[in-house]
């Protein structure tokens, strides 16, 4: 599968994302009103919009990103590296800024493609959705306004493994278990970010969690290919 693509073009992404406020209660009565009507579209009877806030996080209206991690090859084969740098804080604006601008610098330099699970659906919109709230211009990988499908560069390891089956969903963790990678999802999952970050504010557990994703949709990658799986020592974190 996509022998035809060079690792080394691709930029692995994952976000986090959290409510834009700690509360239902603190959200602004306007956005109250409006998240109200949002969550008749999913809630039970017997549930209030309220008790569903936990979920506003996956909606770019009512959420934010708190952590972006990338990952770049730098090498093949048995040499292969792969380099991780995540942006992340409680400032939105600052953490689009400096993915735009490495997005941005590594496009300069050769044609990259976005990858991500579940990225078409939820990563790459987000993302853009967010960078237009803040007023940020869209790097050209993510600026598909008027383009075909097939002219974008965006490549989505739950969209491959489906092989046409538009219908299937599988989650990351099922995904890499399945296929004898190690699972990012051994200590928190998606569903806790509320609350470590509202509540605990730990930002390492996030963006541990956060670049766990981004090695394993790597790894998805390679195996798709045929090639040989990452090692820990491969595995280059940037601090900078």
């Amino acid at each position: 599968m996509f022998q035809h693509i060079s690792l080394e073009n691709i930029l692995f992404l994952d976000i986090e994302t959290v409510s834009q406020y700690p509360s239902y209660g603190e959200m602004p009565e306007n956005m109250r009103y409006l998240w109200d009507k949002k969550a008749s579209w999913f809630r039970k009877e017997e549930q209030t919009p309220e008790e569903l806030y936990s979920r506003a996080g996956i909606y770019a209206e009512f959420g934010k990103i708190i952590c972006v991690s990338m990952g770049v090859f730098d090498a093949k084969g048995e040499s292969r590296k792969l380099r991780i740098k995540s942006f992340f804080g409680d400032d939105e604006y600052k953490i689009l800024i400096g993915f735009g601008h490495l997005l941005t610098g590594l496009s300069e330099r050769k044609a990259v493609m976005l990858c991500a699970h579940n990225g078409k659906e939820f990563d790459f919109p987000y993302i853009a959705r967010r960078m237009l709230v803040h007023e940020i211009p869209l790097p050209y990988a993510l600026d598909i306004g008027g383009r075909k499908p097939w002219e974008t560069n965006f490549i989505d390891t739950m969209e491959l493994w489906r092989f046409g089956d538009h219908k299937h969903y599988i989650s990351l963790e099922l995904l890499a278990t399945t296929l004898n990678i190690s699972n990012p999802k051994d200590e928190i999952d998606g569903s806790m970010m509320n609350e470590i970050y509202w509540k605990k504010n730990e930002f390492e557990s996030i963006v541990t969690y956060c670049e766990k994703d981004v090695i394993a949709i790597a790894q998805l990658m390679l195996r798709y290919k045929g090639e040989i799986l990452l090692k820990p020592d491969d595995i280059i974190r940037i601090k900078d």
